[in-house]
């Protein structure tokens, strides 16, 4: 009941998007100077462009587009900048209610004599090869490109295509099927003219003006005769593969404005988010998830209430020698239940890294599910949990060291430099090394020299010096006391069986938790490498509580099958046996990256699965730390309830 409680107050900001800080502008009729502070300029930002087929993003100048080069770029944030968002302004500018027709935004003229010509040319075809997207912005709104899917519905995309392509064969490709004159065999189509449609909602009861509410767009191509004073009535401009000679591309645009009655400011983005049929798949994937966790919960509610609680009592009920010589069961291992792990500074070092990005994700998540790091505050998402995670080096710090010195450690010094360094250092070289690509490929996603320089200082001036300062805490305070004493000689395991030996174990423990998450992790790749709009945050966190719930029962369940086979090394099997999803989930990239993406190019394939490792290497330490963890506690539990001899 609580669960679904959770569910509708968590999926109710889903809804709209009116966020604190991000007021509304209003729009008024050029000469209209009865609402103050009112704009009478529609202002058209271009955004980075980017492919299905492609993970390379480019920015709008790089193919040879329209540019404003007088005005200055707006400023973006730092998750802006890591996503490879480059946002410009445009030369397309409208006045509030003024329709144009066919207005011309400027010529290009390409030679193929010319090899600066020809580059950016045939930079143009690869774009439209590769079906390269525009995304353009009006009043922070995304302009769309809908059109009619399946079952009579329509889908409204945040972008539009440069162009496509008529193979030799004359097989139409991607947008080249809308239209039936695009029949030119071996040719490139290209969309050279824009009708744009501003739809408005005029606030009744309040002298604010007008609010612009959408802007959808149709792409289409139109061969001008006069390309000085065009008319945008000739057939569709199209570019042969094998084009010699003199080539010239007219731009244009036509906008017109429509009221909305119906469409309030706050909820202006519900028509780009209805058209996406994700609500039933995401209720299905709870549903599944719920049954994964109701039946983890009866299965560890049955091992506490009845079987441990016999066996406590049995235990407790052992007065004579006779008896203590019979014990058998999980108290056997009393005395090596708390020996310290092989490679304690290691684990001690995951543990402080997971626990870091733990709360970031708990953090992340709960400002996401109010609203704040919704798609309308572009990049928010991405600098919330950079800033998050760098804030949170003390925890990290704090529970590295408390565990090695629980541990029996002494290495203070190394300890606290691997939790400092080791995790985020391999998660930045392997971030390096893309960007490095980024760079080669000359990609709007490769990171300014600048903004690198402005990560490493946050890494090394804050996150780096707050893990020493909770490093110093944690060793500074006393050990974790354990409830029984640990013996000086080691017992000896028996002999396992095969469902309790550790790979099994492991293997086994990974597979319901990833039950609970395979069906959200489709959209949040789907939102990455499809560029897919992502929004469900309320369901995201719903999920997020079922996966810690699941890998904790299900570690605390594969626990108590080995304590009772009398194995005592529960530490790193706790931590690898929920760490284990993260092997499913790299497993499942894969199957992803070969059934549900078109991607070509070495170097894309490089960065999808370079960005994939990092992925994972910080859903292993995440899941291993909610496991070991859930373990650490039942262990202490259990053994805290039964006398001792």
């Amino acid at each position: 009941m609580l669960l679904w409680l959770l569910a509708a107050a968590l999926l109710a900001p889903a809804a709209a998007f009116y966020l604190p800080g991000l007021a509304p502008v209003s729009f008024c009729e050029p000469g209209n100077d009865k609402v103050p502070d009112c704009k009478s300029t529609i202002e058209l930002f271009v955004n980075r462009l980017d492919s299905v087929e492609s993970v390379l993003p480019y920015e709008y100048t790089a193919f040879d587009f329209c540019s404003e080069k007088t005005m200055e770029r707006p400023s973006e944030n730092l998750g802006q900048v890591l996503f490879g968002e480059r946002i410009e302004p445009s030369p397309y500018k409208f006045e509030f209610k003024k329709p144009v027709v066919c207005g011309k935004v400027c010529m290009r003229t390409y030679s193929a004599n010319n090899p600066s010509d020809k580059a950016k040319l045939d930079f143009l075809k690869k774009g439209m090869l590769l079906n390269y997207q525009h995304h353009w912005i009006v009043d922070n709104m995304p302009v769309t490109w809908c059109y009619d899917v399946e079952d009579g519905k329509k889908f409204c995309n945040p972008g539009f295509p440069i162009g496509c392509f008529v193979t030799e064969a004359g097989r139409s490709k991607d947008a080249c099927i809308v239209n039936s004159n695009f029949n030119e065999k071996d040719a490139f189509y290209i969309f050279n003219h824009v009708d744009i449609t501003i739809y408005y909602h005029i606030v009744e009861h309040e002298q604010l003006g007008a609010r612009l509410v959408a802007a959808k767009i149709e792409p289409k191509s139109y061969e001008n005769p006069n390309d000085d004073k065009p008319d945008c009535s000739g057939g569709p401009k199209f570019l042969k593969n094998k084009h010699t000679g003199e080539f010239k591309i007219t731009y244009t645009y036509s906008v017109n404005f429509a009221e909305d009655k119906k469409i309030r400011w706050a909820s202006r983005w519900d028509y780009i988010l209805e058209s996406m049929p994700h609500t039933n798949i995401q209720w299905f994937s709870i549903m599944n998830s719920l049954v994964i966790v109701l039946f983890l919960s009866g299965m560890v509610a049955m091992i506490m209430l009845r079987t441990l609680h016999k066996d406590i009592a049995r235990y407790n009920q052992m007065d004579s020698v006779e008896d203590a010589q019979e014990e058998f069961g999980w108290k056997l291992v009393h005395g090596d239940v708390f020996r310290p792990p092989k490679k304690g500074m290691l684990l001690s070092v995951f543990l402080g890294s997971g626990t870091q990005i733990f709360i970031m994700t708990v953090v992340t998540l709960f400002f996401a599910c109010l609203g704040f790091l919704s798609p309308a505050n572009r990049g928010a998402l991405m600098t919330c949990a950079v800033v998050l995670w760098v804030l949170l080096g003390t925890p990290a710090g704090y529970v590295a060291a408390r565990l090695y010195k629980s541990f029996g450690g002494e290495k203070w010094k190394t300890n606290v430099l691997l939790t400092a360094f080791l995790c985020p250092g391999v998660v930045f070289a392997d971030f390096f090394v893309m960007n490095l690509i980024l760079w080669g490929e000359g990609s709007s996603a490769a990171m300014p020299f600048g903004t690198l320089v402005a990560i490493l200082a946050l890494w090394f001036c804050i996150s780096v010096p707050l893990t020493f300062i909770g490093a110093y805490f944690g060793f500074k305070k006393t050990g974790i006391e354990h409830p029984v004493r640990t013996n000086q000689i080691p017992r000896q395991i028996p002999e396992q069986s095969f469902y309790t030996k550790p790979f099994p174990g492991i293997i086994m423990g990974g597979i319901l938790p990833f039950g609970c998450i395979f069906i959200q992790l489709f959209f949040i790749l789907n939102s990455i490498w499809s560029h897919q709009m992502y929004y469900m945050f309320g369901f995201l966190f719903l999920v997020f509580i079922i996966l810690v719930i699941t890998c904790s029962e299900a570690t605390i369940l594969l626990c108590y099958f080995h304590l009772c086979a009398e194995d005592y090394h529960w530490q790193w099997r706790s931590f690898l046996t929920s760490g284990f999803t993260a092997v499913y989930f790299l497993v499942y990239a894969i199957h992803y990256f070969f059934s549900k993406l078109q991607i070509t190019g070495l170097a894309s394939i490089i960065l999808y699965y370079g960005y994939t490792m990092i992925m994972v290497l910080i859903f292993f330490l995440f899941t291993g730390t909610i496991g070991f963890f859930a373990c650490f506690w039942f262990v202490t539990k259990i053994y805290s309830v039964v006398k001792v001899d």
